[in-house]
């Protein structure tokens, strides 16, 4: 049985940064806001590794999806920052936008629907 002590409000799993559907959504917007405030998007890497390994079932795709676009996405962001010496940089970062974008949601269309991500590990989409 439940605790009777435990009020609805205070159920584990239902705050923000507990780990959950609320949480991998607020990753998500951290991602999005950070095109426009930098930090938001570190504040979001690292509430998804805190919270990695705590939900379980079909959130924890969610974690593997958010840490991953995190970092493929740094590692495309430099590439095209070094490819901008020769101009096409500028097309590489744009199509790096538009990934993150994309993967962004694409998780939250999925956590929406209560569903895992089918390839988390994936490079792509």
């Amino acid at each position: 049985m439940s605790d009777p002590n435990m009020s609805p409000a205070t159920r584990p799993g239902d705050g923000w940064l507990d780990p959950g559907p609320s949480n991998i959504q607020l990753i998500y917007i951290c991602y999005l806001v950070g095109f426009v405030v930098g930090i938001t998007t570190l504040i979001g890497v690292v509430v998804a590794y805190l919270n990695r390994g705590k939900a379980g079932g079909w959130v924890e795709t969610h974690y593997t999806w958010a840490i991953r676009t995190f970092w493929i996405g740094l590692l495309y962001g430099f590439v095209s920052f070094l490819l901008m010496f020769l101009v096409i940089g500028f097309l590489t970062a744009l199509a790096t936008v538009i990934w993150v974008i994309v993967r962004v949601v694409i998780g939250l269309q999925a956590v929406s629907k209560r569903e895992p991500i089918r390839n988390p590990e994936s490079w792509i989409i």
